[in-house]
């Protein structure tokens, strides 16, 4: 395996704060998955891959944007692990490397609808800006 992977698998790994060594691999995650008939990666495998430091299978996968985020996954897990969060810490990682989904701190003003909540805007700039 490349160092560069292992290093990106280590970057995941730290902003989802998802301890993945725990994961022995048991399948009730996918089992739990209501989009995991559309998925080509289940969360188990997924888990397993990025442990193995094949971030690129998994920014390649349709299982990114297939995962509806609702956490079964996470809730069936008997080890405390968090699958979907490394899903989501992947996507990120695909997004960011995209470059245009950055947010602009000077252009917010012309952005914000007064009746958005303060929260979505403090969220929206903890995600986009790096």
């Amino acid at each position: 395996m490349q160092i560069r992977e292992m290093e990106e698998a280590a970057e995941v790994l730290r902003i989802s704060t998802v301890k993945a060594e725990n994961c022995m691999q048991c399948g009730k995650c996918s089992a739990a998955c209501p989009a995991g008939a559309r998925m080509d990666i289940l969360p188990h495998r997924f888990v397993w891959e990025l442990m193995n430091g094949r971030v690129s299978l998994l920014a390649k996968s349709g299982t990114l944007w297939q995962c509806l985020s609702c956490f079964a996954c996470s809730a069936r897990c008997p080890r405390g692990v968090d699958p979907a969060r490394l899903i989501e810490a992947v996507r990120l990682t695909v997004i960011r490397r995209q470059g245009a989904n950055s947010i602009n701190v000077d252009e917010l003003p012309q952005v914000i609808d007064e009746n958005m909540p303060q929260q979505a805007i403090v969220s929206a700039l903890r995600k986009y800006n790096k």
